[in-house]
């Protein structure tokens, strides 16, 4: 892409690098299997704020894929063009959501798992997006505020129990698990509207971007404190906009986590203003940023895709050679839910997780970079645009 813009960049590759910090979690954590580290009746505050940080990730990455697909837009030579461009990489995106992304998560040659995430909630989008490009940035903008703020309404609507109707409508807005027959299950995680409103809204203020940069990152403050001062609002009434309100605690600790302990699945409308305005900030901070940590988080940020498919085999890897080198023998994997991890196989504390994670980021460097060099080299390669 022509004009990148660096903060963008920037922001998209940290928060990758948080990303993998929750999955590494998940797959070397002691308790991953069997506690949620934001059930406040069990969690410590180091395990709470692990994989709370980790909420900034998803709606970071879907905004700003948004917000790239509009400044790539303006690099093609026609409407058609870019739309056939976006179907494809949506179909293929899904694609490979259900094969690459869930082998390197489960590991599992059966497949008895299939999760449906982040992959997939992008994909839909662009294949949404692609017949929305003859609408105006602003009406998209505005349709995508507009499936944020109402799509907490569906669950207080009198809506029929058993209806074609209302199936596809949850399945649209809402999370479910799915048994396919008695040894396969899918993991709806990712509904796909309230995932394509995010997208849709960066698709629809990316212009805002192309400005000069000290107002982009006037724009950006502004934003980011207009967005979280709107969720605090919200949160202190207890009325709208989350599942689960906060409430006191027996300490003031808890009661403050509490209070941040919105709700991913799906994203509801404070968890996309806490974490938007959160995205807006950063975006601020790295406008004018280059410094040695900026360029690093540039080099992972240019490849999104690449990072996020080598992550998972590389930290599940690991994760099996660690199991073997303890002395477990192939026959003891235990795939599916369990990632490989035996019955009696102890996994980890919190602080070695930070530490394969820390290693993890590490390896991806080089890889990245490489990566990026090559794919830069080879712009004329139409195949490396879809990785």
């Amino acid at each position: 892409m022509k004009n990148r813009i660096p903060s963008i960049d920037i922001v998209r590759g940290l928060v990758m690098v948080i990303m993998v910090l929750d999955h590494t979690r998940d797959l070397f954590h002691e308790t991953a299997l069997t506690q949620q580290p934001t059930d406040l009746a069990t969690t410590t505050l180091p395990l709470f704020f692990t994989r709370w940080i980790t909420h900034l990730c998803a709606p970071t990455f879907v905004f700003l894929s948004g917000t790239s697909t509009w400044l790539s837009l303006q690099n093609k030579k026609s409407v058609k063009e870019h739309r056939q461009f976006l179907l494809s990489r949506g179909i293929w995106l899904i694609i490979l959501e259900l094969t690459l992304v869930n082998f390197g998560i489960w590991f599992d040659i059966h497949f008895s798992v299939i999760l449906i995430q982040v992959i997939f909630a992008i994909g839909f989008g662009f294949v949404i997006l692609s017949f929305l490009l003859g609408l105006s940035s602003s009406t998209i903008l505005i349709t995508g505020i507009v499936i944020m703020v109402f799509s907490g309404l569906l669950p207080l609507l009198p809506l029929p129990q058993q209806n074609a109707g209302t199936t596809i409508l949850n399945l649209l807005f809402q999370p479910a698990f799915i048994p396919l027959g008695d040894r396969h299950s899918v993991i709806y995680g990712y509904p796909p509207l309230p995932w394509l409103a995010i997208m849709l809204a960066g698709f629809g203020s990316a212009r805002l971007f192309t400005k000069d940069p000290a107002l982009v990152r006037q724009f950006c403050i502004r934003t980011g404190i207009l967005l979280i001062t709107v969720f605090i609002l919200l949160r202190l009434i207890n009325l709208y906009g989350d599942p689960a309100p906060w409430s006191g605690q027996r300490n003031i600790i808890l009661t403050f986590i509490s209070f941040l302990n919105v709700t991913k699945y799906p994203p509801t409308l404070q968890y996309t203003l806490l974490f938007s305005g959160l995205m807006f900030l950063l975006l601020a901070l790295f406008t004018h940023s280059r410094n040695r940590f900026s360029k690093i988080m540039t080099v992972y940020g240019k490849v999104p895709l690449f990072f996020y498919l080598v992550h998972w085999y590389l930290i599940h890897t690991t994760l099996i050679l660690v199991i073997l080198l303890s002395g477990f023998p192939v026959s003891d994997l235990e795939f599916g839910f369990n990632f490989g991890r035996p019955q009696a196989f102890k996994a980890f504390s919190l602080p070695v997780v930070y530490g394969v994670w820390i290693l993890a980021i590490l390896v991806l460097y080089p890889l990245c970079r490489w990566y990026g060099a090559y794919k830069a080299a080879h712009r004329t390669n139409k195949w490396l645009s879809y990785l």
